[in-house]
């Protein structure tokens, strides 16, 4: 199963430069990195990322995150992907643009 996460320009290029991230001022408040289903992203970027430019949407197989991964109740009582472990860039299968369109984020066609 795909899960997706949002970065900010500067977050994703430290990952590309470092290989490694312990994720974004929230994933380390927190102590887990965020994720989304491809059903929950478009609200997580409403929610957390209204109006901000310049956005990188993440595609990351579960699989290869191993036990790392666990499924926890967060907002509306929905189950989402929390990352206990550093994201590598190994682990991410494409990454691209997310623009903002009209003052919403619009996100790839058919994403799973």
């Amino acid at each position: 199963m795909l899960i997706y996460k949002i970065f900010r320009a500067a977050e994703w290029h430290a990952l590309q430069a470092d290989g490694e991230t312990d994720g974004a001022p929230i994933d380390l408040e927190d102590g887990y990195i965020h994720f989304s289903t491809a059903q929950q992203a478009q609200e997580t970027a409403d929610k957390h990322f209204a109006n901000v430019e310049n956005l990188f949407l993440a595609a990351v197989e579960t699989e290869a995150l191993g036990s790392a991964i666990k499924w926890e109740i967060s907002r509306g009582g929905a189950e989402f992907p929390h990352l206990y472990d550093r994201l590598k860039l190994s682990e991410v299968l494409w990454c691209q643009p997310l623009p903002l369109v009209g003052g919403r984020h619009k996100f790839p066609e058919g994403l799973t």
